[in-house]
C-alpha cells in the first residue's frame, strides 16, 4: 500500500462548503490536501436545510441584503465583512450554477423564499429543503475534476505545527489510528461548527469546534465566542435526534402554538413568527418556564397549510418527521431551542487570514464579524462560499515553499469509540454549557461555570 504523502502546498481541514470552496480556488497554485474528521457527507453543510441567500431577483438589492444582515446581527455586525458577503453573492451563485448546482425552479426561473428578519424572498433552495447537500454534492463533483486535489476521509488533525512562529502543517491521528505529521506552506481551518459542546444541538457529532481550539492553543486570536446561536424550532422527542426543523417552514406560514395550544410570538414581537431568531428562541423559553409541568415543549403547526405543498416543498422534514409517527401535515410538532451556530471562531480578517501566519480560517470556524450577535437565515452556506473563496485566492497569492521535515509514523492510537469515562465528562460538559452558557445568561451562572470546568479539565483525555 502507498503511503500517504506527508508535505503538500495546501492543507484544508475540513470538507464542507468553505472548505471545497477553498480547494478549487487553490488548485491550479499547487498541490492541496482536504481532510474530513469522517466522511465528506458528514458536516454541517451536508445538514443545512434552509438555503442560500443572495439579492438576485427583480425586487431585490444588495443594499437591502446589507440592511437585512446588520439589523438581525443587533448593531455588532462588522459592516465591512457584511458589505464583502452581500456582494460576493451574487457572483458565487451564478458560479454553483455553472458548476452544476440544481436550485429550484419554477420553468426557468429561480424561486425565491423567505425566512426570519429578511425584507424580501431572497432565499435560494434545492431538492425543497436540502440545499447545503446539493450544493456540497456540486462542489465536491467539481473538486474531483482538478487533479491538484485530493481528499482523505478519517484524518482527525489534533493540533498545529509552528516554526518560528509560522504555521507549516499539523498533527494528526490518520484513518489506521496512527500519530501523524503533515507539512504545508499554509494551512486553511474550515472545521465547522462547535453545537456538540450543547446537550441540545442541531448539528451532527463531527461538530466539537476542533479548529477553534487548535488555532487558540497555538496563540492565535479568537474572537466573538460568547454569540453561539440557538435554532428556535428542532424536533423534541425522546431517542429522537434534535433535528432541524428549517426556519423556512415558518416562512410558509407555520406557526407557533405553546401547551395551550395559543399562538404567542405576536405579543414578543411585530414579526411573529418571522422575529429574528434570538428573539423567537427567548420567546420560547420564556413560555416552557411559564407553562408549569414537568416536562415542557411548544408546538411548530403547519396543520392549516396546504398538505400537498408542505409535502412538495419539505420532502426531507416530513419523511423524518415521519420516521417519529409525526405527520406534519395533520399533526402539531413538539420543539425546543437548539444549539445550532457559532458566530465566533478564529479571528480573521476580510481575506481569511488569521493573527497567525501560515494560518487562515472561513465559514463557520472564523470570526469575520459578518454575523454579529446574531446570523441572519441562510446566510450561513453563504459565508462559507465568499470567505472560503477569498481565503483560497489570498493563500494562492501568498504561497510560499516550506521545508518538509522527515516524519515517522508513530505508534497507534486509539481513533474509535470513545470510552465511557470520557463519554461521562463528555455529557456533564454538555449539561454545564447548557444551563449556564445557553440561551439566557447570568454572570452568576457563568462564574459557575467556569469553575466547574476547571474541576473537570484534568479528567479531559488528550488527544
Amino acid at each position: 500500500m502507498q503511503s500517504a504523502p506527508s508535505q503538500t502546498d495546501f492543507l484544508v481541514i475540513g470538507a464542507g462548503v468553505a472548505g471545497l470552496r477553498a480547494a478549487v480556488e487553490l488548485a491550479d497554485a499547487g498541490s492541496v490536501l482536504v481532510l474530513a474528521k469522517r466522511e465528506v457527507t458528514d458536516s454541517n453543510t451536508q445538514w443545512a436545510q434552509g438555503g442560500i441567500a443572495a439579492a438576485l431577483s427583480d425586487e431585490d438589492e444588495i443594499s437591502l441584503h446589507l440592511q437585512d444582515t446588520l439589523l438581525a446581527g443587533d448593531g455588532l455586525c462588522n459592516p465591512e465583512a457584511a458589505k464583502v458577503l452581500v456582494e460576493d453573492a451574487p457572483e458565487r451563485i451564478d458560479e454553483l450554477i455553472r458548476w452544476g448546482t440544481e436550485f429550484d425552479r419554477q420553468g426557468t426561473k429561480l424561486t425565491f423564499g423567505r425566512e426570519g428578519a429578511h425584507s424580501r424572498n431572497r432565499i435560494l433552495h434545492a431538492h425543497g429543503d436540502s440545499t447545503g447537500r446539493e450544493i456540497l454534492r456540486a462542489l465536491y463533483a467539481k473538486s474531483q475534476t482538478l487533479k491538484n486535489i485530493s481528499v482523505r476521509e478519517f484524518e482527525f488533525s489534533t493540533d498545529l505545527v509552528v516554526d518560528n512562529g509560522r504555521v507549516c502543517g499539523i498533527h494528526l491521528i490518520n484513518e489506521r489510528g496512527e500519530q501523524q505529521q503533515m507539512t504545508a506552506s499554509a494551512v486553511l481551518f474550515a472545521t465547522g461548527g462547535m453545537g456538540q459542546l450543547y446537550r441540545n444541538t442541531t448539528n451532527p457529532a463531527v461538530a466539537t469546534g476542533d479548529g477553534v481550539a487548535m488555532a487558540f492553543r497555538a496563540g492565535a486570536e479568537v474572537s466573538d465566542m460568547e454569540f453561539i446561536q440557538f435554532h428556535p424550532t428542532a424536533l423534541y422527542l425522546k431517542n429522537a435526534p434534535r433535528f432541524l426543523l428549517s426556519e423556512a417552514l415558518r416562512g410558509e406560514g407555520a406557526i407557533l402554538r405553546n401547551i395551550e395550544m395559543d399562538r404567542f410570538m405576536p405579543k414578543y414581537h411585530p414579526m411573529g413568527e418571522l422575529a429574528p431568531r434570538d428573539v423567537v428562541a427567548r420567546a420560547i423559553l420564556h413560555e416552557l418556564e411559564v407553562s408549569r409541568v414537568k416536562d415542557p415543549i411548544v408546538y411548530l403547526d403547519l396543520t392549516h397549510l396546504d398538505a400537498d405543498h408542505v409535502k412538495k416543498r419539505f420532502p426531507r422534514i416530513f419523511a423524518t418527521c415521519m420516521q417519529y409517527n409525526i405527520d406534519i401535515t395533520t399533526d402539531m410538532i413538539p420543539i425546543r431551542p437548539a444549539a445550532h451556530y457559532a458566530m465566533g471562531g478564529v479571528r480573521t480578517d476580510l481575506e481569511g487570514r488569521c493573527t497567525l501566519p501560515g494560518l487562515y480560517a472561513a465559514g463557520e470556524a472564523a470570526a469575520t464579524g459578518v454575523h454579529g450577535a446574531n446570523r441572519l437565515a441562510s446566510n450561513s452556506l453563504l459565508e462559507g462560499l465568499v470567505f472560503g473563496a477569498r481565503a483560497g485566492k489570498i493563500m494562492r497569492e501568498e504561497l510560499r515553499h516550506t521545508t518538509a521535515s522527515a516524519v515517522e509514523p508513530n505508534r497507534a492510537v486509539s481513533n474509535g469509540p470513545v470510552d465511557n469515562a470520557t463519554e461521562d465528562v463528555i455529557c456533564e460538559i454538555q449539561d454545564l454549557l447548557w444551563r449556564d452558557a445557553g440561551i439566557v445568561r447570568t454572570a452568576t451562572g457563568l462564574k459557575t461555570a467556569i469553575k466547574q470546568l476547571n474541576d473537570i479539565s484534568p479528567r479531559v483525555a488528550h488527544p
